[in-house]
């Protein structure tokens, strides 16, 4: 069965990508969004993932900016490319070739069978089409979201990075009625990687062991550097989610986003209690957090044995 993954391509998308790579789903197509750092930089770090780990799936460029405001990224947490390292960095890789996620999305979108995203960054691609093709967008199955959080959020007190770097976009997502399922901070925070965690990685033995190993203690150190023992594995969560939903409890509510306020946009409102609101997404509610572990972790090390 083929998906379809949205993404701004750090280290925790990357992990996230592999989780799906491994599991017994296709990848048709893969949509570029900027995030964590601007999209030429996104272009570059998709260009040297596909080099190092030999994807073969159609990689599209999509948008560069929000849709309105100014563009926002987690470079001040991530560094210029987005990736945080403890030593090997991705390859310089010939550039992606020029092909427009809109267009490549519609045509998927179009195809007969199921249609299930996985979405790891701001959802400005998938807002696109819901504007101006809201007939392919209702053919959406199923839209898992990295995204939001119901208690605090990290990028500010209110709100969680990929719902403020594009707010607008997600109310557009929840407007036309698509069929989300959001796997929030709290869920993720659930699922720590630790220092130690690298190393069955690094001594993997493959070609890539050390880049994966590498890039995985620098993504862990954003954690330990705030002297927190562990790192929340924050996409790959949403991957398994996906892919694997039966470790997963995800409950109906209904889901807005605050668009206004200095100290509020952004942030995602979910209320729970069908006598409150007509329900319109669900939210991960609960994950077998040591099952998750297994799986995220298997998928690098597996990587890394290549």
């Amino acid at each position: 069965m083929g998906v379809w993954i949205d993404t701004d391509m750090g280290f925790d998308d990357i992990a996230a990508i592999l989780v799906v790579v491994q599991s017994e789903f296709e990848i048709d197509g893969v949509s570029l969004v900027f995030g964590n750092t601007p999209l030429p930089q996104v272009r570059m770090n998709a260009a040297g993932a596909a080099s190092a780990f030999g994807w073969k799936f159609p990689i599209h460029t999509g948008r560069a900016m929000p849709v309105l405001g100014k563009l926002e990224t987690a470079q001040a947490i991530l560094g210029e490319t987005g990736i945080p390292t403890s030593g090997k960095s991705l390859p310089q890789a010939a550039a992606l070739a020029e092909s427009d996620a809109f267009a490549a999305l519609c045509h998927w979108l179009g195809r007969e069978g199921q249609h299930r995203i996985l979405a790891l960054g701001p959802l400005t691609n998938i807002a696109a089409v819901a504007l101006a093709r809201p007939d392919l967008a209702a053919r959406m199955t199923e839209l898992v979201w990295m995204g939001g959080g119901l208690t605090s959020g990290n990028h500010t007190a209110s709100a969680e990075f990929n719902a403020l770097a594009d707010p607008e976009a997600l109310s557009i997502v929840i407007a036309h009625g698509l069929p989300l399922r959001m796997v929030d901070l709290d869920l993720c925070r659930k699922v720590l990687a630790r220092p130690e965690d690298a190393e069955p990685v690094r001594h993997a033995g493959g070609v890539n062991a050390e880049l994966i190993a590498d890039m995985f203690s620098g993504y862990i150190r954003i954690g330990t550097s705030r002297g927190r023992p562990a790192m929340a594995i924050y996409d790959p969560s949403a991957a398994v989610a996906f892919v694997t939903p039966d470790i997963v409890s995800f409950r109906p509510a209904r889901i807005d986003v605050e668009l206004q306020g200095a100290l509020t946009r952004g942030r995602t409102v979910v209320e729970t209690r069908a006598t409150h609101a007509t329900f319109n997404a669900q939210f991960a509610a609960d994950i077998d957090a040591d099952m998750a572990r297994v799986i995220i972790l298997a998928a690098l090390v597996n990587e890394a044995r290549k």
